[in-house]
């Protein structure tokens, strides 16, 4: 008998099973939940992996821009400069481009034009690059915007399915509303949980560009300049400090003539 009250007594205590996880509440949502989870992690992914390259890209412009500080206004030319500078980057582009326009620039016979001419010139090669850099931010204003309504679609679907349980059953229970209930609610954060890092990531990266940006207009109007003033206007470059040498010690005082 004894037995009997304690298997019983053990039974009450025994903790219940938790059918409202995320599992449950997904499994709970049908297709219809599991393809929204897919989208918000492809939307995750793909922000993500965008933030890091382009992150990654636009370290390597702002570094190779301290090669155009060091070397390329040492250089006796353009041409000189431009071989200093690394291939295939930003300021390469702009000074190759700055050679090839100021070749076309010398057989215009009006001056005014070849001034808009060289001017154009660099602004569209600045524009390539600018174009370039910004590269699937785009993707990451679309994730921002978008992700909390697919998550409030989940929700609306969610709510939808707790309202069709309450009718079908006759009655507002716990169990027949939790689970979908939950399913709308963790669609929502989910959507949140995407859409906030893309919209800081983009914010972030915009402003990197922009600070890229006003460097490579800078660099390409003192290379205006200095290719309008035929090498006689360039910007200052500090020189390297020359390393130390010793002073030179003082003559010795010859010795004073003895009486």
């Amino acid at each position: 008998m004894n037995l009997y009250y304690l298997a019983a007594a053990a039974a009450e205590t025994e903790v219940p099973e938790n059918k409202f996880g995320f599992i449950q509440a997904m499994e709970e949502g049908g297709p219809v939940a599991w393809s929204i989870l897919a989208v918000m992690v492809i939307m995750s992914v793909g922000s993500f992996y965008i933030l890091f390259t382009k992150l990654f890209e636009q370290n390597k412009v702002m570094k190779q821009y301290k090669g155009v500080q060091t070397s390329f206004w040492r250089a006796a030319s353009l041409k000189e400069g431009a071989t200093k500078l690394e291939k295939n980057s930003a300021w390469r582009q702009i000074a190759d481009d700055a050679i090839a326009a100021d070749e076309k620039h010398a057989k215009m016979t009006d001056s005014l034009e070849a001034h808009d001419y060289m001017h154009g010139s660099l602004q569209r090669s600045e524009d390539s690059i600018n174009s370039s850099l910004s590269g699937g931010l785009s993707f990451l204003a679309s994730v921002g915007a978008t992700a909390p309504f697919i998550g409030l679609l989940g929700t609306v679907i969610g709510i939808y399915r707790a309202l069709i349980n309450i009718g079908i059953e006759g009655s507002a229970s716990i169990d027949k509303v939790a689970g979908p209930v939950g399913e709308a609610l963790i669609m929502t954060a989910i959507g949140l949980l995407v859409a906030v890092p893309a919209v800081l990531a983009f914010n972030w990266l915009q402003a990197r560009n922009r600070r890229i940006a006003e460097l490579l207009n800078s660099f390409s109007t003192d290379i205006l300049a200095y290719i309008s003033s035929d090498g006689a206007v360039k910007p200052s470059v500090t020189a390297a400090p020359a390393a130390r040498t010793a002073a030179p010690k003082p003559a010795a005082k010859p010795a004073a003539a003895k009486k």
